[in-house]
């Protein structure tokens, strides 16, 4: 299956409701050896033409448990990913997490467990107005965050063939006790607009051993779109040591 506009599979039974509101892509091009280098076995990097990309996603998250009310404490709350583009070990598309940073220590602690996906605990904020600043610092180990500020504009219509192919992705991969697990994700097309980059200070990119291109990112922002985020299930893949 190829990235795309439109959900690939239906979630019938999420283990989450989500909404990712008030989103900003900031996507850089590497070069596809690069990102290689930096995955782990059984995945591959994901190209459009040539190219392999990372995209840094600040955002709103509204979250509930599927058939449970919201938990105050992990309710709503402001969220960073740093994210690539891979084809899994059965060759289906999906993004592969560097890192996700979320204020909320209650989802920090579920979704490790659960999702095997590397979350980290941040102090964060979003301010709204003309322009909305995201801003992020790890709350434990070595510093790392962004101060990010953009400034909103007009809605893109007909996202051109990169844009569909940057945020058009159905399944995050993860690997739980060493072995590849797929999360399905199934929501509305996003809907986009241009964006511009007003500040940028980050060491997220660092943080996970990789040198920010020099080159400006191309900028997306989205007012937000509502998911249904289906369980971990695995993947036929070699089996890895769980230090990797």
């Amino acid at each position: 299956m190829l990235a795309g506009r439109h959900p690939e599979e239906r979630v019938e039974r999420p283990a989450s409701h989500q909404q990712w509101l008030s989103l900003t892509f900031l996507h850089w091009p590497f070069e596809p050896a690069t990102i290689q280098s930096r995955l782990p076995e059984g995945f591959v990097v994901d190209a459009f033409d040539g190219v392999a990309w990372v995209s840094m996603t600040p955002f709103l998250m509204a979250f509930r448990v599927a058939g449970l009310p919201p938990i105050p404490t992990m309710a709503t709350f402001p969220e960073t990913n740093l994210r690539t583009y891979v084809r899994g070990p059965d060759g289906r598309d999906g993004l592969w997490f560097f890192s996700l940073d979320a204020q909320s220590l209650g989802l920090v602690l579920a979704a490790s467990t659960l999702y095997g996906v590397p979350y980290r605990w941040a102090d964060m904020s979003i301010a709204f107005g003309e322009t909305i600043r995201y801003r992020s610092r790890r709350r434990h180990g070595p510093p790392a965050g962004h101060d990010i500020v953009v400034r909103p504009g007009a809605a893109i219509d007909e996202p051109p063939a990169l844009d569909v192919w940057l945020s058009g992705r159905w399944r995050g991969w993860t690997r739980i006790a060493g072995r590849p697990f797929a999360v399905p994700v199934h929501h509305p097309p996003w809907p986009l607009h241009a964006a511009t980059l007003v500040a940028l200070e980050e060491s997220l990119f660092h943080a996970n051993g990789l040198a920010r291109p020099a080159t400006p990112p191309l900028v997306r922002y989205s007012p937000g779109t509502d998911v249904r985020l289906g369980l971990p299930h695995p993947v036929r893949g070699p089996r890895l040591p769980h230090g990797d």
